[in-house]
């Protein structure tokens, strides 16, 4: 009789190893894929200095500096779009 009890621990490992196995998959579809996980994160740096900049445009009231922030923020969009074209 103590044989049965051991199966039925066996079935329900088996079958708990494979519910773990099932979730895991899930997430891997559910990520999304990056080729090029470096270009990735200079494209998300490149974008929080982008932010950066746009609050630092709004407050900026100098006529020069907000020329410089403009051309700065532009910049930054170019070096996006080219990362984004990598990736």
């Amino acid at each position: 009789m103590g044989d049965s009890g051991e199966g039925l621990v066996d079935a329900e490992a088996k079958i708990q190893e494979r519910m773990e196995e099932l979730e895991r998959s899930r997430e891997l579809a559910l990520r999304p894929k990056v080729r090029q996980p470096e270009e990735a994160r200079k494209i998300e740096s490149l974008k929080l200095a982008r932010t950066d900049l746009n609050r630092q445009l709004e407050a900026a009231t100098h006529p020069t500096r907000k020329v410089q922030l403009s051309n700065t923020i532009s910049e930054i969009d170019r070096q996006i779009a080219g990362l984004s074209m990598a990736i």
